[in-house]
């Protein structure tokens, strides 16, 4: 049985959709990024820490099932953008996003008492249209930049200032479904 370390509603239908059967258990954890370290460092911390949060709670019948844990963050130059604190963050969010390309990288963790961990992560490019002051005034006031990693979804209504990705359109979402799919079949 897999037990999904993650409240995210995304991360849940995405699984769902791909015909992957889980529990959900979500993990309490403080995600914070580390100076100097790198997006791909950081979101496979951030997973494995999530993962063993709940792995280490001792879920019945342990032995036999598999935790995922995720993180996803978009990073552009080198910052690192996570979900904004507000809607003047998700604003300078979107402002440093529009008309440029950047990058969404998810941590995958998958731990087992038979398997122990797997770790890895998944990177996409992403590209922006020019964004005006008009649209992130509309698109804050949706709601829907707040409680996504760089402060939209691709899948929502920001899904018309994106015209070309590279690479897994479901990590941008939350999950790489494929990556995923492929650990657990893993030997």
């Amino acid at each position: 049985m897999l037990i999904l370390a993650s409240a995210s509603p995304r991360r849940q239908e995405l699984l769902r959709n791909a015909g992957i059967a889980h529990l959900v258990r979500p993990a309490n954890v403080l995600e914070e990024f580390l100076p100097g370290e790198s997006p791909e460092a950081c979101v496979e911390r951030l997973a494995r820490s999530k993962a063993r949060a709940v792995f280490d709670q001792k879920p019945v019948h342990q032995s036999q099932c598999l935790v995922l844990g995720a993180d996803t963050v978009v990073a552009v130059d080198n910052e690192l953008l996570g979900k904004p604190v507000n809607q003047a963050d998700a604003a300078r969010m979107l402002r440093l996003l529009s008309g440029r390309e950047h990058r969404v990288i998810t941590g995958i963790c998958l731990i087992g008492s038979l398997r122990g961990e797997d770790i890895r992560h998944e990177i996409t490019r992403v590209t922006v249209s020019p964004v005006t002051e008009h649209e992130i005034a509309f698109y804050l006031a949706t709601g829907e930049p707040m409680d996504k990693a760089g402060a939209y979804a691709i899948q929502g209504q920001a899904s018309r200032w994106i015209p070309r990705i590279e690479g897994c359109y479901f990590n941008v979402v939350g999950l790489p479904i494929a990556l995923v799919y492929r650990m657990l079949n893993a030997q």
